[in-house]
């Protein structure tokens, strides 16, 4: 399968020497949904800017649909549809005449039924009318993917969606997402809500200082990069490890009662049963033994110190 979005060594450098995206190269298949990760200032927008056509890369190549970003500007700006991160929204126009004109400056017939769908499927329909300064902020951000929306884009960049959104609208968004990937729109959104990613993403991308660590599966890089932890509760607090533990490299906590093991779970020997006789042998009694995997967000945070 060919790649909607093809992007290969971009870079951009501003007047003012400074770098903000470094070689970036990127696949990304038609009808998933990439999510993007990277504190602030790491070259998310850059990036995004960059393949809509908002800013000029310094340098590489980037083609959607297999037409060239610059040379070809119209036609690959046709298929896009861009949710900024600031709420650019004029202050008197109403909802559905907003909607109306995004559709008309991308040379689209009227569709007044594809608009109500769009406005319906955001929870917007009861406020068509309304004067965009009457509208909270989370319904302005709803108005903005109407907008994205409104030329009916087969890929659809989000650029901090839900920043600013309560849990339960955000929540809501997701399942809109959910519902585009579906009918066929291709999806890349950028998050500072690790549990966005999570939750949504087919695949997830690191950015820290302009450079792509790495894109993997979402499943496939918890699973390699996923760390389990073994934490034992004792039946009676101890003041210090046993030196007959010493091997294992455990954490003591719980005032005494807890004992953590990290290990990495796709080793063949994890070193468990070894390490729960010794305790035993240690002359400690359990109580409780539970495990759990690092999260996304430990993987995330792991990537960028590094």
């Amino acid at each position: 399968m060919q790649p909607i979005i093809s992007i290969s060594n971009l870079s951009k450098t501003y007047s003012n020497g400074y770098q903000a995206l470094k070689n970036v190269s990127l696949d990304i298949m038609q009808g998933e949904i990439l999510a993007l990760l990277g504190p602030n200032g790491a070259g998310k927008t850059t990036l995004i800017s960059a393949i809509c056509g908002i800013v000029n890369p310094s340098a590489g190549t980037v083609t959607v649909d297999g037409y060239d970003i610059i040379k070809e500007y119209r036609k690959t700006r046709r298929l896009i549809g861009l949710v900024p991160q600031e709420l650019t929204l004029g202050a008197f126009e109403r909802v559905w005449d907003t909607l109306c004109l995004s559709r008309g400056l991308f040379g689209k017939k009227p569709d007044p039924e594809y608009l109500e769908k769009v406005l319906k499927d955001l929870s917007l329909w009861e406020k068509k009318d309304n004067a965009l300064m009457t509208l909270s902020g989370g319904m302005k951000r709803r108005v903005l993917i109407g907008k994205a929306l409104s030329h009916q884009p087969s890929i659809l960049f989000l650029d901090e969606p839900t920043a600013g959104v309560d849990v339960e609208l955000r929540k809501e968004m997701w399942l809109l997402v959910e519902k585009l990937r579906q009918s066929g729109v291709t999806i890349i959104l950028t998050t500072h809500y690790i549990e966005e990613a999570e939750e949504i993403a087919d695949r997830v991308g690191v950015i820290n200082n302009g450079e792509l660590l790495l894109v993997e599966d979402k499943k496939d890089l918890m699973q390699k990069m996923g760390k389990r932890q073994l934490v034992v509760e004792l039946e009676e607090p101890i003041t210090n490890i046993p030196d007959k533990l010493g091997a294992w490299s455990l954490d003591l906590s719980g005032e005494g009662t807890l004992l953590t093991y990290t290990y990495d779970k796709q080793e063949t020997d994890t070193g468990i049963a070894v390490l729960l006789h010794a305790i035993g042998d240690a002359g400690l009694l359990l109580k409780d033994v539970n495990t759990s995997t690092s999260s996304l967000e430990e993987i995330f945070i792991s990537l960028v110190n590094k």
